[in-house]
C-alpha cells in the first residue's frame, strides 16, 4: 500500500479562498441584477422610461457629475447629514451610557426606545417644521431624530457587555465620570458605538433626504423629487445611484476603521 502525502492548507489560504468566493458571489449578484434591469428596460412591458436602460442612466450620471448645481446640492445634504449624525449620535451615546449604567433607568426608559425606534420618523416632521422652521434646521432635526435611536440602543447594550473588572479598576483609581467615559467605557465598547453610528448614519441619510423631498429648495432630496416631478427617470435613477454609492462608501470605511481599531487593540 502506498501512502500519498497531502499538503495542509494554511488558515490564510482558506481565508483568501473564502474571500475570493464571497467577492465572486457579490459580483454575480450585481451582474444578475443589472442584466435583469436591462432586460426589463428592453422588454417594453412597463411604461416608457419607468425602467430606463443602463446606458441612459450612465449618460445622465456623467452629466450630473459635470453639473455645478449637483455639487451645491451635495454640499447642502452632506452638511445636514453630518450635523444630524453629530447631534443624534452624540445624544444617543450619552443616553445609551446612562441606560447601560443604571438598571432603574433601563427598566423605566429603554422600552420607549424600542417602541419609538421602528416608528417612521416622518410623522414627526410637521412638528419639527413648527419648532425649527422650513430651512435646514428641520432637515437636521429629522436626521438627528432618526440617528438617535439605533445609536442609543446599541450603546446601551454595549455598556452591559463591558468587563466588570475594567470598571472596578477605573473606580479603584478614583477616575472621574469624564475619565471613566474616555478611558474605560468608550474604548471597551468601540465596536458597539461604531456599529450604532453606522446604522444611525444610514437612517440619518434617509431621514434627511426624505425631509428634503417634502419641503426644500436645495439638497439631493430636492433634486431627486424635481426629476420625478418632470418625469426625468434616467436622471432620477442616476441621482439615487450616487446617493447609494456614497452611503456604501462611508459604511465600508467605517467598517474598515472598526476592524483596524479592533486589531490594534
Amino acid at each position: 500500500m502506498t501512502m500519498t502525502a497531502t499538503t495542509p492548507i494554511s488558515p490564510s489560504g482558506v481565508a483568501n479562498s473564502e474571500a475570493r468566493a464571497v467577492l465572486m458571489t457579490r459580483l454575480a449578484i450585481i451582474g444578475t441584477v443589472l442584466l435583469l434591469w436591462e432586460a426589463m428596460a428592453q422588454s417594453g412591458l412597463l411604461y416608457k422610461d419607468v425602467v430606463p436602460s443602463l446606458v441612459r442612466i450612465l449618460r445622465e450620471l456623467g452629466l450630473i457629475l459635470l453639473d455645478r448645481r449637483f455639487y451645491a446640492d451635495l454640499g447642502v445634504t452632506a452638511g445636514e447629514v453630518a450635523l444630524a449624525t453629530l447631534i443624534g449620535g452624540g445624544a444617543g451615546i450619552l443616553t445609551g451610557m446612562a441606560l447601560g449604567r443604571s438598571r432603574f433607568l433601563a427598566q423605566a426608559y429603554e422600552p420607549f426606545l424600542h417602541y419609538l425606534g421602528p416608528t417612521p420618523k416622518i410623522i414627526f416632521f410637521p412638528i419639527l417644521i413648527m419648532w425649527f422652521g422650513v430651512g435646514p434646521g428641520s432637515k437636521v432635526a429629522m436626521g438627528a431624530l432618526s440617528c438617535f435611536f439605533p445609536v442609543a440602543i446599541s450603546v446601551a447594550g454595549g455598556m452591559r457587555e463591558i468587563d466588570k473588572v475594567l470598571i472596578r479598576v477605573g473606580l479603584s483609581f478614583r477616575l472621574t465620570s469624564l475619565q471613566m467615559v474616555s478611558k474605560i467605557y468608550l474604548p471597551a465598547m468601540r465596536a458597539p458605538v461604531i456599529n450604532g453610528i453606522r446604522i444611525g448614519l444610514g437612517v440619518a441619510i434617509i431621514g434627511t433626504l426624505l425631509a428634503e423631498t417634502k419641503l426644500a429648495n436645495q439638497g439631493l432630496g430636492y433634486a431627486v423629487i424635481q426629476t420625478y416631478a418632470t418625469f426625468n427617470m434616467p436622471k432620477m435613477y442616476a441621482l439615487l445611484l450616487i446617493v447609494f454609492m456614497l452611503a456604501v462608501g462611508i459604511n465600508v470605511w467605517l467598517g474598515r476603521y472598526t476592524e483596524l481599531r479592533t486589531v490594534k487593540a
